[in-house]
């Protein structure tokens, strides 16, 4: 089970601005700069994320990005979501209503499964881009890190 580059791209974007701080605009090309996302995919990610409330931007030679909401209040399922992704670990396994019985996991691994993928929903409900924020910070220090930030 792993993120898409497409979810990876996104939540680094969006942790790239979170680390300019409150209402600081960034160029989608330094963003993809620092992040080493190509500008020209990195810029359609960021429509995306403005459609779906997360950040704001401003035209202009002195435009850019910024959030739109403090990054406590930004839940990791959000993020996937305004992207059309997620992480479920489901994915690949049979689905009970489209397989036929005798090709469909035994029940004791599907409700295995299935609570599996509970839990991960509700991990990226409650963690927050704050939480990913200050992940990055501890690690960042303990591998005595610039505060310069690339995941």
């Amino acid at each position: 089970m792993r993120l898409t580059t497409r979810a990876t791209y996104s939540i680094r974007a969006l942790l790239d601005l979170a680390m300019l701080g409150s209402g600081q605009l960034a160029s989608v090309r330094a963003i993809a700069k620092r992040q080493g996302i190509p500008a020209p995919y990195l810029e359609k990610l960021l429509i995306e994320l403005r459609q779906a409330g997360l950040v704001c931007s401003q035209r202009g030679a002195q435009g850019g990005y910024r959030l739109a909401r403090a990054p406590r209040r930004i839940p990791i399922s959000a993020i996937l979501a305004a992207v059309g992704e997620s992480l479920d670990p489901l994915m690949g396994s049979s689905n009970a209503s489209a397989v036929h019985p005798a090709e469909r996991l035994d029940w004791v691994t599907e409700a295995l499964w299935q609570r599996i993928a509970q839990q991960v929903q509700q991990v990226l409900e409650e963690t927050t881009l704050e939480d990913l924020y200050f992940d990055v910070r501890s690690w960042q220090a303990a591998q005595d890190q610039e505060s310069g930030f690339v995941v």
